[in-house]
């Protein structure tokens, strides 16, 4: 059996900074109230790990990356891996960031959504174009996402019996 991934103790343990869990926390609050639930830090299979991973009323994947320093967004060349596991991509900014640069090729504005936010709500400034997922690869993502779901909920109700899974 796999070892289970560790549930973050916090959002901003789970991310590089304050900055970065408040853009989270505004995403998933948008997201909710379009019923899109996410899990932040969701493993793939390809070894990359996604900054939110949610899934939609329709069953669609969307996979949200997380940037609120422009060296961090222009230094960013592992991205396009996440492509293979998710219907939509949005990029989820800090609402200072300078979003020129996602506005060139490189970083394909005809597939690719925009999300500016901050602690308490987010703006989807570009909707992110579906690339529709063979359906064999959305049924094994969406298992995934949910299994990785349930066992972080068991991680928060019952802390002692998942760690023997993890020793």
């Amino acid at each position: 059996m796999s070892a289970v991934q560790p549930l973050p103790d916090s959002l901003t343990s789970a991310f590089d900074s304050p900055a970065a869990a408040a853009v989270v926390r505004g995403i998933c609050r948008l997201f909710a109230r379009n019923d899109i639930w996410c899990l932040p830090e969701m493993p793939l299979r390809n070894g990359r790990r996604a900054d939110l991973m949610g899934i939609d009323a329709k069953g669609h994947l969307i996979i949200v990356e997380i940037k609120v320093a422009r060296g961090d967004l222009l230094g960013d060349a592992k991205w396009p891996d996440y492509l293979d596991y998710c219907d939509r991509f949005y990029w989820g900014l800090a609402p200072h960031l300078d979003r020129a640069c996602i506005e060139e090729p490189g970083f394909r504005p005809e597939r690719c959504g925009v999300i500016v936010a901050d602690g308490y709500d987010a703006e989807i400034l570009r909707p992110a174009a579906t690339f529709p997922l063979a359906a064999a690869r959305r049924k094994v993502e969406t298992e995934r996402l949910a299994r990785a779901a349930l066992r972080r909920q068991l991680a928060l109700v019952d802390p002692q019996h998942l760690a023997q899974w993890n020793g």
